[in-house]
């Protein structure tokens, strides 16, 4: 998968590293498409990861990044959207099997609990790792909720 545009958002507590990323993303010629916050105040990440992930189920972005404090709300709110495969991560190799194994389409990182440059590795590796497909596709087939 070839990845050209990026969706990102978080809330106050991400506001910092979100900034970071975007940038190096930015360096790297990946077109990012920020739905905030646009700043550190107090804010509520549901304002900001709806929308993100309507973005990536209608596929105006390849992937996306989600960034809060501990990584938690924002994730469980993205993945209330059917077609979302969020995934928490704070160490590569968590981000690697993300996508190989869970295609997932969102990568959370925890602010609080990552360091910038750990942050950066697993952006990069998560944006060039391709889900491996065969024995995890009938497992993310039964993932949404059929009503």
């Amino acid at each position: 998968m070839i990845i050209n545009k990026i969706a990102i958002a978080g809330d106050h507590a991400g506001f910092q590293l979100k900034s970071k990323l975007k940038q190096v993303l930015i360096n790297n010629g990946i077109e990012v498409v920020d739905f905030g916050p646009y700043s550190i105040d107090s804010c509520d990440y549901a304002d900001f990861a709806h929308p993100l992930s309507v973005s990536i189920e209608k596929k105006e972005a390849d992937l996306g990044i989600l960034i809060c404090g501990s990584g938690n709300g924002i994730a469980i709110t993205a993945n209330k959207h059917q077609q979302i495969r969020a995934a928490i991560c704070w160490e590569e190799e968590l981000a690697k099997l993300a996508r190989q194994h869970n295609d997932a389409n969102i990568l959370v990182l925890p602010a609080r609990f990552i360091s910038e440059e750990e942050a950066i590795k697993c952006v990069n590796v998560f944006i060039n790792e391709d889900f491996e497909g065969g024995r995890h596709l009938k497992r993310i087939e039964k993932i949404p909720v059929n009503n």
